[in-house]
């Protein structure tokens, strides 16, 4: 039962079974603001915290209907909960929120990729063009990302920046570390196949290694319809089909060892919010490559090799060279895990939970 005493409100209507970057966010951040004595909104137990149980068929896991559903509730029914609890903030770790409805809150926004690289007859259009914006123009404070985030914020929605923090999010020192575990053959891609990930230079890029036959590239991240097709089509055109493995959705728990063993992360996307992956392999001694734009360089600092993105030749050459060079990996290893030392779980809740306590 909700603590009738708890005057916040953190919404986890969207956690999915199989966590991603949102989820992992979220689940990773509020064991961090429990000296804020919140109401949890979710669907799951966690032991220990004060928990308002809500409906389980609001999440992406149920498509699009999972996620008209969770629109309507948030309008609805957070409404409701909040003048029942007497609540005086509402914290959501995604940019939705009730709105005209009297509602306190603040909201994170991770990225405004959609915005940027809009889709054509995505059904999700006006949701990202019209409610988004107006979430966060109606928010007591927006905390972001990264400040490639905090400007895109800026410019797209005209908010002021004094009501922006960026805080970056962190990893778990405990699960992702380095484990000295022999190098294998494979590259490693980690995450979605949206075309703003860049996956198809990747692909284009191991084709152009000169010695592509002894390495493998392996393609992590839930198959998605729209887009894994048109990877698959190419690693077969490009005659790859027994040098790239799509491995689909990991489980956490092999994640350590399958990022410990790449010769490198290669995550050349065209556009992050933070990049979680980065942080992740660097954390495990893993040598990078990601991009030179928007918040990559912010996470990785002098810890990662940057490319352009747009040039498959600059990422084929990165990939070629920490192939062949130990010496290479070996001291991006030290400059990627020297890095990872910056960034906590603890840290991005501590400072999340200041700046939630300062409208408290």
């Amino acid at each position: 039962m909700p603590n009738p005493q708890s005057k916040l409100l953190i919404n986890l209507s969207f956690l999915i079974s199989q966590p991603t970057g949102l989820a992992i966010y979220a689940k990773n951040l509020f064991p961090h603001l429990k000296s804020l004595n919140p109401t949890l909104l979710t669907a799951e137990k966690f032991p220990n915290s004060n928990c308002y149980q809500i409906p389980a068929n609001l999440t992406p896991e149920q498509g699009t209907k999972g996620h008209i559903n969770r629109l309507l509730w948030t309008q609805t029914q957070i409404p409701k909960i909040y003048k029942q609890l007497k609540s005086h903030l509402l914290f959501s770790p995604i940019p939705e929120a009730p709105l005209f409805a009297g509602c306190r809150y603040i909201i994170t926004v991770h990225d405004l990729i959609a915005l940027r690289f809009p889709r054509r007859f995505d059904p999700l259009t006006p949701y990202h063009k019209y409610y988004i914006p107006q979430v966060l123009r109606q928010a007591q404070h927006v905390i972001c990302d990264s400040e490639s985030t905090a400007k895109d914020i800026a410019d797209f929605c005209q908010i002021p920046s004094s009501l922006i923090s960026p805080i970056f999010p962190g990893y778990d020192a405990n699960f992702f570390r380095f484990l000295d575990l022999p190098t294998s053959n494979y590259f490693l891609y980690i995450g979605r196949h949206n075309p703003h990930k860049n996956v198809q230079r990747v692909v284009a890029a191991f084709a152009a290694l000169p010695d592509r036959s002894e390495y493998e590239l392996w393609i992590t991240g839930s198959a998605d319809k729209r887009y894994t097709p048109l990877l698959k089509a190419q690693v077969q055109e490009l005659g790859l089909r027994d040098r790239v493995k799509f491995l689909d959705y990991l489980p956490a728990a092999d994640l350590p060892e399958v990022i410990n063993r790449a010769i490198a992360l290669v995550f050349p996307s065209l556009w992050e919010g933070f990049g979680l992956p980065v942080l992740e392999a660097m954390a495990c001694g893993t040598p990078v490559i990601t991009s030179n734009l928007s918040s990559m360089p912010e996470v990785a600092g002098d810890g990662a090799w940057l490319v352009n993105p747009y040039s498959v030749a600059e990422i084929a050459s990165a990939m070629h060279e920490l192939a062949g060079d130990a010496k290479v990996r070996s001291h991006l290893r030290a400059l990627g895990l020297a890095r990872a030392k910056l960034f906590s779980w603890e840290k991005t809740g501590r400072e999340t939970a200041a700046i939630l306590d300062r409208y408290l």
